[in-house]
């Protein structure tokens, strides 16, 4: 795949401007340029091209924004001159597997005050000698050459790495935030189950006490009617001794006439 597609693919419907990240590793450059990327990626922070068979990178594009450039894995002999001009603010170059041989090469690379990192890796620079102290001397601004700083202390892996590790410790942060809003949160939720709690104690009481109240209403009505059925039964009563002492004037009656 071309280099001119890859990056309309990798722009996946969004407008250049949008991109701060570009990778166009392994895509085909032809003639050994850069093509298809133009100033239009005003805000592009990282841009990577590795093994495409870059030759040169005097078509890169002004990329006032551009902090980390991979060019890796290419066969570029020269031409870094360009690199102050374009990429201003770059603190990060990887030319690691290109055709550096000496020192005058990389010489233009002292323009670049922000670069904070080089990698020369494979390239045939590194077999000449003393060519760190050399590499340091000349680039004064330089922190890590080929991974490892002027007392040879290892740098991070990368600087995806470093990124990463930021990312983590904002994770943590907003995790620490998102615990104590937990925190905070869970007291008045504690309060509000309290107070669900006790109205559901209220409730039960309510419950029993309109129960209590019912029974009592209950005992009250049968009593009652226990009380009219005692009294029925004693007009019953009354009304059977009335009759028979009726019973008994008729004969008593009847025997005088006798």
């Amino acid at each position: 795949m071309d280099m001119k597609k890859r990056i309309h693919l990798e722009l996946r419907n969004r407008t250049p401007s949008d991109v701060k990240e570009l990778v166009l590793d392994n895509c085909r450059s032809n003639e050994g340029k850069i093509e298809g990327l133009t100033d239009e990626f005003e805000e592009l922070e990282f841009l990577s091209t590795i093994n495409v068979g870059l030759t040169s990178v005097a078509h890169l594009p002004k990329l006032n924004k551009l902090k980390k450039l991979e060019l890796s894995d290419n066969r570029i002999s020269g031409g870094l001159e360009v690199l102050a001009a374009k990429c201003p603010n770059l603190t990060h170059l990887n030319l690691s597997g290109n055709k550096i041989k000496d020192l005058s090469t990389i010489g233009p690379l002292k323009e670049l005050g922000t670069l904070k990192s080089l990698d020369l890796f494979n390239c045939e620079v590194t077999n000449l000698n003393e060519y760190r102290d050399n590499v340091f001397k000349l680039l004064p601004q330089l922190t890590y050459l080929d991974g490892y700083d002027k007392d040879d202390k290892e740098a991070p892996d990368s600087d995806a790495e470093v990124y990463a590790e930021g990312l983590d410790d904002d994770d943590d942060d907003e995790d620490d935030v998102d615990e104590e809003e937990d925190d905070e949160d869970a007291a008045p939720g504690d309060e509000e189950e309290e107070e669900g709690e006790e109205d559901e104690e209220e409730n039960e009481e309510e419950e029993e006490e309109d129960v209590s109240g019912e029974e009592e209403e209950d005992e009250d009505v049968n009593d009652k009617e226990d009380e009219d059925d005692e009294e029925e039964e004693r007009g019953q009563k009354r009304k059977r001794d009335l009759d028979e002492e009726g019973e008994e004037g008729e004969e008593g009656e009847d025997d005088e006439d006798d």
